[in-house]
């Protein structure tokens, strides 16, 4: 089960444009944005590494996303 609270991404769906969100719809948002967040981040420590800091930067996470994104 994913750690990301249900209502906050049915409210995410319902600004993004749903009038009315499934709760296994929402689970599975849920479950995939935990797991592509997931990637973003260990992606990111990794850089931070590379450059000898312990610190993830904004920067990290930006370019371990389009790093993620291009695979």
């Amino acid at each position: 089960m994913s750690e990301i609270p249900l209502a906050v991404v049915s409210r995410i769906m319902k600004v993004a444009g749903a009038e009315r969100v499934n709760i296994d719809a929402v689970k599975v948002v849920a479950e995939k944005t935990e797991t592509y967040g997931a990637a973003v981040a260990k992606e990111a420590i990794k850089l931070a590494k590379v450059v000898d800091r312990k610190t993830v930067q904004a920067g990290d996470i930006k370019l371990a996303a389009e790093k993620i994104n291009k695979r």
